[in-house]
């Protein structure tokens, strides 16, 4: 089959000349795609070019930016089909779960489009106070300047679209990374982007490894970082950055608590839906699933049962729900934490083995509290299944742990929901779900390893943009007498 030769993006041309990077489909073992690696003189054009551009996108008009956006949002709808195809191509991702990653891409950029109108200050109350008397002050949303977007391979087309998107629509000009297993997908919506009218100021491609990383975070040019992967990366960024605004999204080992009084019929198709798409690889994908000991065994049956009923196969596939994971060695990874953990006293009750990169989806139930297919992220087809008694032990389990990104909760007990979402150490809380839900207009990201900093193009615009404050001495918007 052929392959997609891509370039790195610097100062407005495609660099196509010089040292490539084969990317191998895990599930084709062909070559998919062909990236341009970025050198010293790569960075060095891009950072003097996003300096100046940084100052041309910040004339421009939100509602100028906004446009950019929303013609976009309409675009990549059109490209749907061609988009999910290399997905599928570089990742193993399905088709659907590809189509389903474009679809919120648009949604993303429509979203950014809409926030990029609300950018806007306030008029502060300063004459509340003595001091303040006969004076106004005003602030104003400005752009950081240069913004440096670093994204992973799990969904990089929806995390380029959120990092990048925010960014321009706060009026920044985007250094953007992408993984090194999905270069096609990463340049098509930078491509498409441009062909909406995104200024060449904009945005740069560079293509490489973590050295390349570790320089760009480490550029006194760059502003802003907004990265998305593993715990260790995220903290060699912030050892990179130094004294600069992080945006970190790190990961997690999410937890659904199953109650007594749950749909446990309706709770165990949701987790098999939401614990293997795109074959775990999801920050929040089902992991740990905490079910009440009477009801322990009829989940665990009526979960294997659903598990037993996706179709694993070709990622091209119109019936394929799980294909295969990054690359062998992170399939092979998963299977030796499940087979750690059936050593140590677990029942495998479905999967367990892998056939190259693809990991067949697999149940593990009561493994020990300690293996490390419950403390680690396994970020791949397994789901451990265990029991708990007590409610309020079980909310102390799900925190016993160093990650806090996201957790599902099945319960109807209103009581359940409030302590659950006033205890758990995460940052949000899906009730009557499983962890593995997500909308792109609502904030998202986690404490504790998980990170700081929220995704969503509302809140990562206020971490793209600077507060400027204006004083205007000796005029007054309000009363200026200073005593009765």
């Amino acid at each position: 089959m052929s392959s997609t030769s891509i370039g790195c993006l610097v100062a407005g041309e495609w660099r196509t000349d010089g040292p490539h990077v084969e990317r191998l489909g895990p599930w084709t073992r062909d070559v998919v795609s062909t990236a341009r690696q970025a050198g010293d003189d790569d960075v060095r054009a891009a950072l003097d070019y996003a300096r100046g551009g940084a100052r041309a996108v910040a004339r421009m008009s939100p509602a100028a930016r906004a446009a950019v956006l929303d013609r976009a949002a309409t675009a990549v709808a059109g490209q749907r089909e061609s988009l999910a195809r290399l997905l599928a191509l570089e990742l193993g991702k399905p088709l659907k779960d590809g189509r389903g990653e474009i679809d919120r891409v648009a949604d993303t950029f429509a979203v950014s489009a809409a926030e990029a109108r609300h950018i806007g200050g306030e008029v502060l109350p300063v004459a509340g106070w003595a001091r303040g008397v006969g004076n106004t002050a005003l602030t104003h949303r400005a752009p950081v300047g240069v913004a440096l977007a670093i994204t992973p391979f799990n969904a990089p087309a929806n995390l380029l679209a959120h990092k990048l998107a925010a960014s321009f629509a706060a009026g920044n000009s985007t250094l953007v990374k992408p993984p090194p297993q999905a270069p096609a997908v990463s340049a098509a919506l930078v491509a498409l982007l441009l062909e909406c009218g995104l200024p060449p100021e904009a945005v740069q491609v560079l293509h490489g490894d973590g050295a390349l990383g570790a320089t760009l975070c480490a550029a006194p040019e760059v502003g802003v970082i907004s990265f998305t992967g593993s715990a260790a990366t995220g903290a060699a960024v912030a050892r990179a950055a130094g004294a600069k605004r992080l945006v970190l999204e790190l990961g997690g080992n999410a937890a659904t608590i199953v109650c007594a009084d749950a749909d446990v019929a309706a709770a165990a198709r949701v987790c098999a839906a939401t614990g293997y798409s795109n074959s775990g690889q999801s920050c929040i994908s089902v992991q740990r699933v905490y079910v009440q000991r009477a009801r322990f065994d009829e989940f665990v049956d009526a979960f294997t049962a659903e598990v037993e009923k996706l179709t694993v196969g070709d990622p091209l596939g119109e019936g394929t729900d799980v294909g295969s994971m990054v690359d062998d060695e992170a399939a092979e990874r998963v299977v030796s934490w499940v087979r750690a953990a059936g050593a140590g006293g677990a029942r495998i009750t479905t999967g367990g083995r892998r056939e190259g990169a693809t990991v067949l989806p697999t149940v593990v139930a009561a493994p020990p509290a300690d293996a490390t297919l419950v403390r680690e992220e396994v970020f791949g087809a397994a789901v451990a299944v265990l029991p708990y008694d007590d409610f309020d032990d079980v909310i102390a389990v799900c925190n016993d742990s160093r990650y806090g990104l996201q957790a599902g909760l099945f319960t109807h007990d209103v009581r359940r929901i409030v302590t659950a979402w006033r205890e758990l150490e995460v940052g949000g809380l899906v009730v009557n779900g499983s962890s593995n839900f997500r909308l792109d207009h609502v904030p998202f990201g986690g404490v504790k390893d998980s990170g700081f900093g929220r995704e969503s193009p509302r809140w990562m615009i206020d971490d793209y943009t600077v507060v400027k404050t204006l004083l205007l001495r000796g005029m007054s918007l309000f009363g200026d007498q200073e005593s009765v």
